[in-house]
Protein backbone atom coordinates (compact mmCIF):
# COMPACT_ATOMS: atom_id res chain seq x y z
CA UNK A 1 0.00 0.00 0.00
CA UNK A 2 1.14 3.54 -0.78
CA UNK A 3 0.08 7.08 0.04
CA UNK A 4 0.32 9.41 -2.94
CA UNK A 5 -0.14 13.11 -2.22
CA UNK A 6 -0.32 15.76 -4.93
CA UNK A 7 1.66 18.99 -4.75
CA UNK A 8 -1.54 21.02 -4.27
CA UNK A 9 -2.50 18.75 -1.35
CA UNK A 10 0.93 19.25 0.27
CA UNK A 11 0.32 23.00 -0.02
CA UNK A 12 -3.19 22.56 1.44
CA UNK A 13 -1.71 20.86 4.52
CA UNK A 14 0.77 23.72 4.98
CA UNK A 15 -1.87 26.43 4.59
CA UNK A 16 -4.99 24.90 6.16
CA UNK A 17 -3.50 22.66 8.86
CA UNK A 18 -0.37 24.77 9.33
CA UNK A 19 1.92 21.72 9.31
CA UNK A 20 5.58 22.44 9.70
CA UNK A 21 8.82 20.43 9.57
CA UNK A 22 9.03 17.78 12.27
CA UNK A 23 5.26 17.28 12.54
CA UNK A 24 3.20 14.27 11.48
CA UNK A 25 -0.21 14.01 9.81
CA UNK A 26 -2.34 10.90 10.28
CA UNK A 27 -5.03 9.57 7.94
CA UNK A 28 -7.48 7.63 10.12
CA UNK A 29 -10.72 5.67 9.83
CA UNK A 30 -13.79 7.21 11.40
CA UNK A 31 -17.28 5.86 11.87
CA UNK A 32 -19.87 7.54 9.67
CA UNK A 33 -19.70 9.42 6.43
CA UNK A 34 -19.52 8.09 2.91
CA UNK A 35 -16.83 5.97 1.36
CA UNK A 36 -16.37 4.08 -1.88
CA UNK A 37 -14.41 1.41 0.01
CA UNK A 38 -16.17 0.77 3.32
CA UNK A 39 -19.85 1.68 3.74
CA UNK A 40 -20.54 3.46 7.03
CA UNK A 41 -16.94 4.65 7.43
CA UNK A 42 -14.90 7.53 6.05
CA UNK A 43 -11.38 8.88 6.16
CA UNK A 44 -10.28 11.64 8.50
CA UNK A 45 -7.04 13.57 8.88
CA UNK A 46 -5.35 15.10 11.93
CA UNK A 47 -1.97 16.09 13.28
CA UNK A 48 -0.78 13.19 15.41
CA UNK A 49 2.32 11.27 16.41
CA UNK A 50 2.71 7.73 15.05
CA UNK A 51 2.42 4.77 17.41
CA UNK A 52 2.29 1.74 15.10
CA UNK A 53 2.80 3.28 11.68
CA UNK A 54 2.21 0.96 8.73
CA UNK A 55 2.44 3.25 5.68
CA UNK A 56 4.16 6.61 5.38
CA UNK A 57 5.37 9.25 2.98
CA UNK A 58 7.54 12.23 3.86
CA UNK A 59 7.61 15.67 2.24
CA UNK A 60 9.44 18.76 3.52
CA UNK A 61 10.26 16.94 6.77
CA UNK A 62 6.57 16.25 7.47
CA UNK A 63 5.49 12.61 7.83
CA UNK A 64 2.07 11.61 6.45
CA UNK A 65 1.03 8.18 7.72
CA UNK A 66 -1.56 5.47 8.36
CA UNK A 67 -1.50 3.37 11.52
CA UNK A 68 -1.55 -0.45 11.36
CA UNK A 69 -4.99 -0.46 13.00
CA UNK A 70 -6.48 1.50 10.06
CA UNK A 71 -4.99 -0.42 7.11
CA UNK A 72 -8.06 -2.71 6.87
CA UNK A 73 -10.09 0.23 5.57
CA UNK A 74 -8.08 0.42 2.35
CA UNK A 75 -8.74 -3.22 1.37
CA UNK A 76 -5.61 -3.53 -0.79
CA UNK A 77 -5.91 -0.06 -2.34
CA UNK A 78 -3.44 2.82 -2.52
CA UNK A 79 -4.57 6.22 -1.25
CA UNK A 80 -4.36 9.27 -3.52
CA UNK A 81 -4.83 12.67 -1.86
CA UNK A 82 -5.61 15.73 -4.00
CA UNK A 83 -7.52 18.98 -3.53
CA UNK A 84 -11.01 19.63 -4.87
CA UNK A 85 -10.52 22.99 -6.59
CA UNK A 86 -14.19 23.99 -6.28
CA UNK A 87 -14.53 23.22 -2.57
CA UNK A 88 -10.91 23.92 -1.57
CA UNK A 89 -10.81 20.76 0.53
CA UNK A 90 -9.04 17.42 0.40
CA UNK A 91 -10.28 14.77 -2.00
CA UNK A 92 -9.47 11.08 -1.53
CA UNK A 93 -9.42 8.45 -4.23
CA UNK A 94 -8.30 4.85 -4.21
CA UNK A 95 -6.64 2.57 -6.73
CA UNK A 96 -6.17 -1.16 -6.49
CA UNK A 97 -2.57 -2.09 -5.79
CA UNK A 98 -0.67 -3.49 -8.77
CA UNK A 99 -3.55 -2.56 -11.07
Amino acid sequence: MQIKISDDAFNWFKEEMEVSPGESVRFFVRYGGASKLQPGFSLGVTKDQPHEMDVQVEEDQVTYFIEQSDVWYFDGHDLQVTVNDDLHELDYSYSKQNA
